[in-house]
């Protein structure tokens, strides 16, 4: 998980043409983001601007040029971000002493999700970055980094086995995760409950074919 964070971080500081070295430039670059974020969260991606950004920044334009070529660099920063910011989430709730087992640790995951698609400005529309083709080079889809970390931390917390074809499965349940969670908010700022329930539901059935349930 600590490497899953530190890619997460590279990745993010990869986008920035010229990476902020004090305080303020750092707080000015997430002012940038912050900026993004909302136009993301009010009219979706597909729409946003360099000039809407420096707009809702309350800076030049010339200061969004100064740290992003173009607003693609913008958007993949600051899914980029996203990602880091869940990955660390996730990284403290499954370290919870509480968690008896992997499936307490891995619906702690679930609740993360929830709330970063709850709280997270833009975070519904954008998540983690596929849609804009941020990869590495190998051509990972972000969603099975995500499923990665997530697994080589219970692999460490709760002594599981390292299984490629276990690790086929939490691929395969965190991409149906991410589609029904997104289908839940489509409509419903909060997430439907219903489908959010099922949504629960679906990933342990999934997991099941793959992993002994824990008895409850």
């Amino acid at each position: 998980m600590p490497d899953t964070l530190a890619a997460a971080r590279d990745i993010h500081a990869s986008l920035i043409r010229n990476e902020p070295m004090q305080a303020r430039s750092t707080a000015r670059l997430a002012a940038l983001l912050d900026a993004a974020a909302a136009v993301v969260d009010e009219i979706g991606y597909e729409r946003l601007t360099t000039a809407m950004v420096a707009d809702g920044a309350g800076a030049s334009i010339g200061t969004v040029y100064r740290y992003f070529p173009d607003r693609i660099a913008v958007l993949q920063s600051l899914a980029a971000r996203n990602e880091e910011r869940i990955i660390h989430r996730v990284t403290d709730a499954m370290a919870d002493p509480a968690h008896g087992d992997w499936l307490d640790a891995l619906a702690a995951t679930f609740d993360v999700l929830v709330a970063f698609f709850r709280e997270e400005p833009g975070f519904a529309s954008l998540r983690l970055g596929d849609v804009l083709d941020l990869r590495p080079a190998e051509g990972t889809l972000r969603n099975a980094v995500m499923s990665d970390a997530i697994y080589d931390a219970l692999i460490e917390r709760f002594d599981l086995d390292d299984d490629p074809r276990v690790r086929f499965g939490f691929q395969v349940a965190i991409e149906a995760t991410d589609a029904l969670v997104s289908r839940a908010f489509a409509r419903d700022p909060q997430g439907d409950p219903q489908l959010l329930e099922a949504t629960r539901r679906a990933a342990r059935d999934i997991l099941s074919d793959y992993l002994p349930i824990p008895r409850r």
